[in-house]
């Protein structure tokens, strides 16, 4: 039986991981500081003792800290109900960290428009 290696059992349980937070924040989580986020990743470490929540969010940076708060008061609860989710031998702890990426995308896609409008209204030689 060919066992394919490019998707391995630790990416697998990242994923699962993802999606079973994502709905547990979605359904479960009343905490308002929180509000709509997006779960971008989850990076497991190799023991399964640790995971990086990467999350993004439309609040805006000045509610960041807020979101973060909210979070990390969550974690506890998150963890637990994650672990009555899915059967892995320990449910890791989470750790929230902020994705910036779709920031960063939506800045320079910004900045883009702005030197494309530029370069439009200036005539050429």
């Amino acid at each position: 039986m060919a066992v394919n290696k490019g998707f391995s059992r630790r990416d697998r349980v990242s994923e699962q991981i993802r999606r079973e937070l994502a709905e547990l924040i979605r359904t479960e989580l009343k905490d308002p500081r929180v509000g709509m986020i997006s779960l971008t990743d989850v990076e497991v470490t190799s023991d399964y003792a640790h995971a990086k929540v990467f999350f993004s969010t439309l609040a805006g940076s000045e509610n960041l800290p807020a979101v973060m708060e909210g979070l990390q008061k969550a974690s506890g609860f998150l963890r637990r109900e994650l672990g009555k989710r899915i059967s892995i031998h320990m449910t890791p702890q989470l750790h929230f960290v902020f994705d910036q990426s779709l920031e960063r995308g939506a800045d320079l896609s910004k900045l883009i428009q702005e030197a494309v409008a530029v370069s439009d209204k200036t005539p050429e030689n």
